[in-house]
């Protein structure tokens, strides 16, 4: 059986990771911004305007999904330990 501390560790190493991966994603959108959307451009067939958008929406909905399942529960559990 897993121990509150255990689990409270997990979603902290969780959360770390998801921020982590990010942090990068935005960094590489924001500093080579060019060449991935070249890329992504010729891959999916889509129009930079509209892969403007989608960046957006991935970064935007990736940052809730990661608040929302890893952050929030890993305060929650910090806060139930005292």
């Amino acid at each position: 059986m897993i121990t509150l501390a255990q689990l409270t560790e997990l979603f902290g190493w969780a959360a770390l990771i998801n921020i982590a991966y990010l942090s990068l994603a935005t960094l590489l959108l924001v500093l080579m911004k060019g060449t991935i959307s070249s890329l992504h451009c010729k891959m999916f067939n889509l129009e930079r305007s509209d892969l403007e958008a989608k960046y957006f929406a991935f970064l935007s909905h990736y940052k809730v999904l990661t608040l929302v399942f890893f952050v929030a529960p890993y305060i929650a559990l910090k806060i139930m330990r005292y």
